[in-house]
């Protein structure tokens, strides 16, 4: 059948193949677990070449690079904000539904052993030593480990220093643009391995924590999704309506990356496919560049619903009371932890542990509860990450006039409400490749 022969229809297959197969044999489930392993592994280490060509050959482009420092601030600005909604969204939704309410947990009865491994892994990241993790060891060290902010950095500084070679600057932009071509060219091979991999995560999530604790734990997991799926529809909703584009149109256009982040549970897998879709509907290359790779670390929407809504749960099933102003200090705290948060399985989980371990009202010991349905919770985070990201960039592109309007109504069908009059786009070349 011609239908199967579409990516996200065989990916949506095997996702739906490796529920069955985790529930019905589980030990089998468990043992898929290297394949899924094995995309994420192929997909990341295109992460940081395709990073660094884009960004540094973007900046190298640019004729006037007080616009990229422009679209920096912009972006910060941005991420504060929508990041800091989420997290109140969290709160309120927390209040409302009291998912933990008449769980009467008892954190004493609770192995403390069970979160002291994520505590431990939270500890001794302060904001300095965060800020200086950013500085990699040596040029090729942030490579070979994969760090994007790392990769981001040096592609930041080769990008201003190929601008002010001239000719010489001009020739090594066209190479790196030729590169990128490459790069791609292996991701869409890589990416035909999608199907394979969702089915071999999604065996192993069901097969290793079964439906038993998605059962247990619905309260918590249906609000966390709900108040996900309200964020999206409401909040970035309306940030894409006032950036000229549908937020349901756009959610359809990045389906493909959606199934593949659903079934892997990490939102890095689908990076460069993002960042290619958002040129290709109009964005400019250096802003795509910027935004996306910072994103992952700073714009979790999804890590920000969680962390508040989790922790509000855990007081609540624990009987314990908790003042407006402690919401208030968990705000602050949650706001600050969960800058560092990567866009990879588990970090959500850590950086509740951190922020929990800074508002002592809360038993830390409670987060055993939550570790068994945690792989759930980290594919809403990441699903929610990803469309926050890619909103992100559009609004940033359209906010810094960078955004080609015609194309990108063309590509997403025609929707949205009519954008304000600004400046032109200034669109660098989409990247090579066309969507299979």
């Amino acid at each position: 059948m011609r239908l199967f022969k579409v990516l996200y229809v065989q990916v949506l297959a095997a996702i739906a193949l490796g529920v069955l197969v985790g529930w019905l044999w589980p030990d089998v489930g468990v043992a898929l677990k290297p394949l899924g392993d094995g995309f994420v592994a192929l997909i990341k280490m295109l992460i940081a070449p395709v990073i660094f060509c884009t960004v540094a050959a973007g900046i190298a482009h640019m004729s006037d690079l007080r616009t990229f420092g422009r679209v920096g601030l912009k972006t910060l600005l941005y991420f504060e904000a929508v990041s800091t909604l989420a997290l109140v969204v969290g709160l309120v939704m927390a209040e409302v539904v009291r998912p933990g309410a008449g769980f009467n947990i008892d954190p004493r009865v609770l192995d403390p052993g069970v979160a002291a491994a994520y505590l431990a892994q939270a500890r001794g990241d302060t904001l300095a030593e965060h800020l200086l993790a950013i500085i990699p060891r040596t040029f090729l060290s942030a490579f070979a480990e994969g760090d994007v902010l790392q990769v981001l950095l040096l592609a930041v500084l080769t990008g201003f220093a190929l601008s002010r070679l001239g000719e010489l600057g001009h020739r090594g932009a066209r190479a790196l643009d030729q590169a990128v071509q490459v790069f791609f060219g292996v991701l869409h091979i890589v990416v035909r391995a999608a199907p394979v991999g969702a089915f071999g995560a999604m065996g192993f999530t069901i097969g290793k924590y079964g439906v038993a604790a998605l059962v247990k734990l619905g309260a918590l997991i249906g609000t966390f999704y709900l108040t996900s799926l309200l964020f999206v529809l409401v909040v970035l909703g309306l940030i894409a309506w006032a950036s000229g584009f549908s937020i349901l149109r756009f959610v359809a256009y990045i389906r493909e990356e959606l199934l593949i982040v659903l079934g892997t549970s990490s939102s890095e897998t689908v990076l460069p496919q993002l960042m290619q879709k958002l040129e290709r509907l109009g964005a400019s290359r250096p802003v795509v560049g910027l935004v996306v790779p910072a994103g992952y670390s700073f714009n979790l929407d999804g890590t920000n619903i969680y962390m508040t809504l989790a922790s509000l749960f855990l007081a609540q099933a624990t009987n314990t009371p908790i003042t407006w102003q402690q919401e208030l200090t968990l705000l602050v705290v949650a706001m600050l932890t969960s800058k560092g948060a990567a866009g990879v399985t588990g970090a959500g989980f850590v950086t509740l542990a951190a922020t929990l371990a800074v508002v002592p009202a809360i038993p830390i010991q409670a987060l055993a509860v939550l570790v068994g349905i945690d792989r759930f919770m980290s594919e809403c985070r990441a699903l929610t990450n990803l469309v926050g990201n890619g909103v992100a960039t559009l609004a940033v592109a359209r906010w810094e006039g960078q955004l080609d309007r015609a194309r990108l109504k063309a590509e997403l069908g025609g929707s949205g409400a009519p954008a304000a009059r600004g400046a032109r786009a200034r669109l660098a070349p989409a990247a090579a490749g066309e969507e299979d």
